[in-house]
């Protein structure tokens, strides 16, 4: 596997705690929409959130990939989707967090998300074969997210 670095800059191991989330199918674009949703939350805020989008009770608001999304009648949001598969994918990401928090002995109820980054990872390339010799490209965008949280 290959070795990979956080984009965080200014890293301090006292009062920073981080976690990372490497090569899963999910969409980017859905993880950046949700990784924008919870930046600035508490770990069990930024989870009670995630478990209303899980459940369809909220929607994530969409700001930057918004072209033919559907408005949603939460106060505040325009356009917006329920990203259930990339939510519950982050909700695992945010326990390893939390117990990578534990570990460190850090309080748990101080924490606040202050950094998500995401990046799309390696493409798994593929074909479909069409009629008369054709085929159409089906490729797969992997997707890493980095969550860190500060203790305040």
């Amino acid at each position: 596997m290959a070795r990979y670095k956080f984009s965080f800059q200014n890293f301090d191991s006292t009062k920073h705690v981080k976690a990372a989330l490497r090569e899963k199918k999910i969409s980017h674009k859905h993880a950046r929409e949700v990784a924008v949703a919870i930046k600035g939350l508490s770990i069990e805020k930024a989870r009670d959130y995630l478990q209303r989008v899980i459940t369809q009770e909220s929607s994530v608001p969409f700001r930057r990939y918004k072209n033919q999304v559907g408005h949603k009648s939460d106060p505040g949001v325009m356009s917006g989707r329920y990203p259930q598969k990339t939510a519950t994918e982050i909700m695992k990401l945010l326990d390893n967090l939390e117990s990578n928090a534990e570990y460190k002995g850090m309080d748990l109820d101080r924490l606040k998300i202050i950094n998500t980054t995401v990046h799309k990872g390696v493409v798994i390339k593929r074909i479909i074969p069409r009629a008369m010799g054709r085929s159409t490209p089906k490729n797969d965008v992997l997707t890493h997210v980095e969550v860190v949280a500060q203790e305040i």
